[in-house]
């Protein structure tokens, strides 16, 4: 039987996978290894993979095969032969929202409980809405774009004549269907940047001023950077990370920009940086903190199945630890952004709390910017003020 087929190809990818790297690297090389399974074995493989960890531990005690029939129901909207064979009684539904199958699962598995999907409950930021939160990990994220203003009407119509629905979320940003390959329907990337919709919202706390020195000190692929120079085009730039590949990105990432001024040095920030960084000021730092990514697990639900709680505390040290190394190269009177993809209070409010108790610095604003509510992922930020 096909079922069979199907099933035997998903306990294959699951016995391999450890979740220590993350899953769509991990099936990129597994695929290549195992070149006998054609392109629908890898579809469906690939599909029954992402559903049963968006499960996390609910009903962990049910059967392997009836979890992974649970989570294709919930996380789809097409049928597959696992739900038609394991939940005869539920395939008619769906189509259904998912509030209304999780309803159904209650009714026919009543041990179902949707904290069980994350169970770090105790650990989340005060503001999240658990159930909304937890709800939303049966929902792929959308694909988000920040696009110039007054391009965003020509790049819709463009993407709309590929067949790809965009939705307009603001003046500056698209909602696009998540693996829409927009590289190569627009090459040109001059005019937007693919950014999630939440880090796009945390711009709002830049404020900078007309030829500000601002130092983005984790800069990554350097998404912060370029939201930054779209909002104040004259800032001059110093951008850090303690791998140099990630600068490597960055540096393709810009040039694809058009951004070419700016300074760029490998640091780490766990170590005294004065010898390279002694004659700095800055106007403002940007510190999108290394952290659990836990906001983003919409998009990696792997890393809500084998997250180990005991990594909380480590980030949280780490990213007390940045903080103090660098805001002693910020101006007074002058901000520290600081971000984390994280829903959890130990690296959201109580890093903050450390930070103005123990440092120069007094809280200005701090949000957690509730991406589950859009579709998106979930970020805290926070603007603090030298003294």
């Amino acid at each position: 039987m096909r079922v069979e087929h199907q099933l035997r190809a998903f306990k294959q990818v699951f016995e391999n996978y450890d979740g220590a790297v993350p899953l769509h690297r991990f099936l990129f090389s597994y695929f290549k290894q195992h070149k006998q399974m054609g392109s629908s074995d890898r579809r469906w493989a690939t599909r029954y993979i992402y559903s049963f960890f968006r499960l996390g531990k609910a009903l962990i005690k049910e059967p392997q095969i009836t979890r992974l029939a649970i989570a294709d129901f919930l996380c789809n909207d097409t049928l597959s032969l696992i739900v038609e064979t394991e939940l005869p009684l539920l395939k008619n539904a769906i189509t259904n929202s998912v509030k209304e199958k999780l309803d159904l699962v209650k009714k026919y598995f009543p041990e179902f409980q949707l904290r069980d999907v994350f169970h770090f409950q105790e650990e989340l930021s005060a503001e999240i809405e658990h159930q909304d939160f937890y709800t939303s990990f049966f929902t792929q994220p959308d694909l988000f774009i920040r696009v110039k203003a007054d391009y965003l009407e020509q790049l819709k119509k463009k993407l709309e004549e590929e067949g790809i629905t965009a939705e307009a979320i603001s003046a500056t940003a698209l909602a696009l269907p998540n693996g829409t390959k927009l590289e190569k329907l627009v090459p040109d990337q001059r005019h937007y940047q693919v950014q999630d919709l939440s880090s796009q919202a945390t711009g709002g706390l830049f404020k900078p001023q007309q030829w500000d020195y601002w130092w983005d000190c984790c800069a990554a692929s350097g998404g912060k950077s370029l939201l930054l120079h779209s909002v104040e085009p004259t800032v001059q730039l110093l951008v850090s990370d303690v791998r140099e590949n990630s600068l490597h990105n960055l540096e393709e990432r810009f040039r694809d920009a058009g951004l070419k001024k700016y300074q760029k040095k490998v640091l780490d920030l766990l170590q005294n940086n004065d010898q390279d960084l002694h004659h700095y000021e800055f106007d403002g730092i940007i510190l999108d903190a290394p952290c659990t990514g836990s906001g983003t697990w919409g998009r990696t639900p792997e890393m809500l199945y084998y997250f180990d709680t005991h990594k909380i505390n480590y980030f949280s040290k780490l990213q007390k630890a940045i903080a103090a190394n660098v805001v002693k190269y910020l101006k007074e009177g002058k901000p520290l952004i600081y971000i984390t993809c994280s829903v959890f209070k130990a690296e959201n409010e109580e890093v903050v709390e450390w930070l103005i108790k123990e440092l120069p610095l007094k809280l200005e604003r701090a949000e957690v910017i509730k991406g589950y509510n859009n579709n998106a992922d979930t970020m805290f930020a926070a603007r603090l003020i030298k003294l």
